[in-house]
């Protein structure tokens, strides 16, 4: 692709990652999240392509972590990649979390483990970097551990996405397998209020 410039967006976690990269050069923009994303995600997407002189008319791509990870969250970046691909009429890439954490990776045969609170984690083997082993899935996080170790696999466990790896992989795969949608793995915290509520039957 000719001059290419990719938007990618992180709102998985406690911090919004941005990342734009024009042909080989990368910024970045990440704040720590004390309120939701949605309150500031277009007003940083804004501040990060000022910075750079570029008009959201000159993206020619935008990546976004699809989780697993904040329920809320994944919604809101999703949401905002693709509404943004939508209106420009450009391709959006979805990318797993676990995915992203493996890259970068040197060694053969380790899994990737993220707190999924609760006494759970989120849980994928790799046979390398970009090479899963197996599906991702969540799991007690203690006895996820301990089969682990016991098939002296390397664990890693920090759960911050290089949204710098995740411009630049994320550069040229083919869209159409990599779908911008959730991967939520289990069902929401939050559950529907029902008190209070009158049932209108017509």
């Amino acid at each position: 692709m000719k001059n290419p410039i990719l938007l990618a967006i992180d709102t998985s976690g406690a911090k919004l990652q941005l990342a734009l990269l024009i042909n080989d050069e990368i910024d970045v923009y990440i704040e720590d999240i004390a309120r939701g994303h949605a309150e500031i995600i277009f007003d940083r997407i804004k501040i990060l392509l000022a910075k750079n002189n570029i008009t959201y008319s000159q993206l020619t791509r935008i990546a976004v972590t699809i989780g697993p990870g904040s329920f809320t969250g994944l919604r809101v970046g999703i949401s905002a990649a693709r509404s943004l691909a939508l209106a420009l009429n450009i391709e959006v890439v979805g990318i797993s979390n676990l995915l992203v954490l493996s890259l970068g990776k040197t060694i053969k045969d380790f899994a990737i483990m993220i707190d999924a609170r609760r006494g759970e984690a989120y849980v994928q083997e790799f046979k390398g970097a970009n090479e899963p082993a197996g599906v991702v899935r969540v799991q007690n996080f203690e006895q996820a551990k301990a089969q682990l170790e016991a098939a002296e696999t390397r664990i890693f466990t920090d759960p911050v996405i290089d949204i710098k790896l995740m411009a630049k992989f994320t550069l040229n795969l083919k869209a159409k397998n990599y779908l911008p949608l959730p991967c939520y793995i289990r069902k929401a915290d939050a559950k529907v209020q029902t008190k209070g509520l009158i049932e209108i039957r017509v």
